[in-house]
């Protein structure tokens, strides 16, 4: 009676047969079963869209699929199907370690059974077990093991449901992505840092929270990039406090009040002549870049008066000439001694650089 052999390869030898070969057939087997049970193996599957059959080698070693973990190898340029005869059962540790954004699925070589399949940006290891549950349409079963249940691996794209973080660090100017994989919350690191951001959520009613947190009194800065605004959506300020530049200077000439920079501008010395303000948005942005039409400021100029007063008799805004609606109907002719004159402006902007400005003149003694 001849030998027969295993769905891997391993010989079965008959009764009374193989004299004066069975311990070179024995040994054979051994290094069979060594390779199924423990063996690593490199199959290429480079090139365009095809099926690799893994197939049996009866009574020798080297069979691909007689090897306990297989790593797939080489440049892929289509999409990769790679089959076993319907009658392996056994587990599979696999290893796509292909280049080239295309899937490679490991599938039993007919049926309609289950399937396992890297996807095209999956280059990590899977368990599997081919289960020749079926003589027509056995099934691969996926274990819980690398990307196809979700246990993350280092280099891995994978999505994580359910996962519980209690402490992730996040590398400086690292960030969490979008769908799409674009940067949209991005973590910047401050050295031996003690206050953070607390983000809490509400129940019915109550509005969620983004506040400050760590020491005991802690501001919460917004900083907009270049001259970009903070644009605040229909609500409440319930505290506002707004920059204020102090200076000792003397009203005099032209001033050129920075929006960008204050809200407020305090000169603390006597005023020494008649002067005009040109209101801009800094030194590099003009007012009208940095806003658009349909919107306003307000901005605050307190200037100090001695024994002779002097006051603000002309107004430009980005150096161009402008003449206020002011309070009361008419415009001042003078200031006021001994006292601090404030003038507020509110600056609507009709169109490109075409605006409205509305002037009022306050004393204060």
């Amino acid at each position: 009676m001849a030998s027969t052999y295993t769905p891997l390869g391993v010989e079965l030898q008959a009764t009374g047969e193989n004299a004066g070969t069975w311990g070179t057939k024995t040994n054979t087997n051994l290094q069979i079963i060594e390779q199924i049970s423990g063996g690593f193996i490199q199959q290429s599957i480079a090139g365009g869209a095809q099926t690799t059959a893994l197939s049996v080698s009866d009574g020798s070693t080297g069979a691909v699929l007689s090897h306990r973990m297989i790593e797939f190898t080489g440049t892929i340029t289509g999409n990769q199907v790679v089959t076993i005869p319907l009658d392996v059962q056994t587990f599979y540790f696999l290893r796509n370690s292909t280049s080239g954004a295309y899937t490679v699925q490991f599938k039993y070589v007919t049926g309609s059974g289950d399937s396992f399949t890297f996807s095209a940006t999956d280059k990590t290891d899977q368990l599997i077990f081919a289960s020749a549950s079926d003589g027509t349409n056995p099934n691969i079963i996926t274990l819980a093991f690398g990307s196809g249940d979700g246990d993350v691996t280092l280099t891995g794209t994978q999505t994580l449901t359910n996962k519980t973080l209690t402490a992730p660090k996040i590398a400086d100017a690292g960030f969490i992505a979008d769908a799409n994989g674009a940067e949209q919350v991005i973590f910047q690191t401050t050295a031996s840092a003690v206050n953070e951001v607390e983000i809490t959520n509400a129940a019915t009613g109550n509005a969620p929270i983004i506040g400050a947190s760590g020491e005991t009194n802690v501001d919460l800065s917004i900083t907009p990039k270049g001259i970009g605004r903070v644009t605040l959506g229909a609500g409440k300020i319930q505290q506002l406090a707004e920059k204020v530049t102090v200076a000792a200077t003397a009203a005099t000439g032209t001033i050129n009040y920075d929006v960008i920079t204050q809200a407020v501008l305090y000169f603390t010395s006597n005023a020494s002549a008649n002067y005009t303000l040109n209101i801009r948005g800094d030194g590099s942005n003009s007012l009208n870049n940095i806003m658009d039409t349909g919107e306003s400021i307000t901005v605050a100029h307190l200037v100090t008066q001695g024994g002779t007063a002097y006051y603000n008799n002309a107004v430009t805004i980005d150096g161009s000439s402008v003449t206020p609606e002011w309070q009361g109907g008419s415009a001042p002719s003078g200031g006021n001694a001994n006292s601090v004159d404030m003038y507020s402006y509110t600056i609507i902007k009709t169109g490109d650089a075409a605006f409205t400005a509305f002037a009022a003149q306050t004393q204060f003694a």
